[in-house]
């Protein structure tokens, strides 16, 4: 019998109970000018030139707003390189190449208490937007723009639900810097004006669940701050489910969070906040899952943003064996992005690697079973959308609203005939616009 399935096969154990390795300085780091939501620049370094850490060396410009690119070691600039991206493709990148001294920025400097407290919304808004922090769970979204609503605010939500089968840097970034979160969850609550918060997590997740409570009740006592356990099912970190099953709130598609008194940051973004308020700096380095099948020793890393793939795979111990092809994965198995080159570079919202031995699987025809259809958590049709694109029905793909598809890879995870089906719906999104 078909029914719905929520559940995949979690492979977190490889990495979790491990402490995170640091490798923070590279002999270069590649710093990409251009990414989803950006696609021109201006470059404001040439080659030769000494830049600090925290330094801005360029803008990205996206459709409605700019970004500062700062630099993430201190060092010599180099070449402009293409490497792949986390979307997938190529794009333009500089190198820095280290020069192992860690100079900070004159523009880095550490703010007290006291100021932080004097800080209106504006102010904080702007800091942000300066050191060009975005939604470091993966969406890339500038958080200066969501913090700075008008909308009034009534429950600020701390994602670190972390579905993805493989994924437990966001674990392990809780369980090893509990006071980062917590202290930018208070940043963000003052800049909204917010007295009430959540942080989100796993029922599954049992240790960190009690050190959030006991971080919570000695050093963040003055704020009105639970901790919520929610569902073990897929995906569960959705915004949407996460509002659902924390709060009891229902926001309907294509309608902003914020008109409903709610809003939500992934648990990375959170110290992200605390860096750029407390330290004026922007994201120089991030927890990262560095796992697979092909990787000998699967790891939490902390890196610079801008290290080489190909080098924590050194730091790996290299593949398990000779491999003619490897899938690398950028994010997680179900709604990364694949590519057979492990020429990849960590960028601030790149969660995880996830590199396997490339098994090539033979489609077979679709037997109409409808598992992606009970499976689907936005309550679409999947093949029905699949055959509109194989036919460049747009209309028929519009009107089964395919732009309501959140990549979620479930269709394809549950498809009998291993039809790639997520794919199909991601192009009909880009042929409807």
């Amino acid at each position: 019998m078909i029914k719905k399935s929520r559940k995949v096969r979690d492979y977190k154990a490889l990495t979790r109970a491990l402490p995170t390795l640091r490798y923070l300085n590279p002999p270069s780091v590649f710093i990409h000018l251009q990414n989803s939501r950006c696609k021109t620049y201006n470059l404001n370094v040439k080659e030769g030139d000494h830049v600090k850490i925290g330094e801005v060396i360029g803008i990205r410009h996206g459709g409605f707003f700019e970004q500062n690119v700062h630099s993430t070691v201190s060092g010599t600039i180099g070449t402009l390189i293409k490497k792949f991206h986390r979307t997938g493709r190529k794009v333009d990148c500089v190198e820095i190449i280290n020069d192992y001294k860690d100079t900070l920025h004159e523009s880095v400097f550490d703010r007290t208490d006291e100021e932080i407290s004097k800080l209106t919304q504006n102010e904080i808004v702007e800091i942000i937007k300066e050191k060009s922090l975005v939604g470091l769970g993966g969406s890339g979204f500038p958080t200066y723009i969501k913090l700075a609503t008008k909308d009034k605010i009534d429950t600020v939500v701390i994602n670190a639900v972390e579905c993805e089968p493989y994924l437990s840097s966001d674990y392990r970034l809780i369980l090893e810097h509990p006071d980062r979160v917590g202290m930018g969850l208070k940043y963000i609550m003052q800049a909204l004006n917010v007295d009430k918060a959540i942080i989100a997590i796993k029922s599954e997740k049992d240790p960190l669940y009690e050190i959030l409570n006991q971080v919570l009740e000695v050093r963040f006592s003055d704020l009105n701050v639970k901790v919520a356990k929610l569902g073990n099912h897929y995906p569960q970190g959705w915004e949407i489910e996460v509002f659902k099953w924390a709060l009891g709130i229902e926001v309907p598609f294509g309608e902003l969070p914020t008109k409903y008194g709610v809003i939500g940051f992934n648990v990375s973004t959170a110290v992200g906040v605390f860096d750029a308020i407390k330290h004026n700096l922007p994201v120089i380095k991030r927890h990262f899952t560095m796992t697979g099948d092909a990787i000998r020793f699967p790891q939490n890393i902390r890196v610079r943003v801008g290290t080489s793939v190909r080098e924590l795979v050194a730091l790996c111990d290299g593949y398990k064996k000779e491999l003619d092809e490897v899938l690398v994965i950028m994010g997680g198995p179900m709604m990364g992005v694949s590519t057979v080159s492990d020429d990849v570079i960590v960028s601030k919202t790149t969660t995880s690697v996830i590199v396997l031995e490339n098994i090539e699987y033979k489609e077979e025809p679709c037997i109409r079973c409808g598992s992606c259809v009970y499976s689907c958590p936005a309550h679409l049709e999947p093949v029905q959308i699949m055959n509109a694109v194989k036919r460049n029905d747009k209309a028929v793909m519009k009107g089964l609203e395919a732009f309501k598809c959140i990549e979620c890879g479930l269709c394809a995870y549950v498809c009998t005939s291993k039809i790639h089906v997520t794919d199909y719906i991601r192009k009909a999104k880009r042929l409807i616009g």
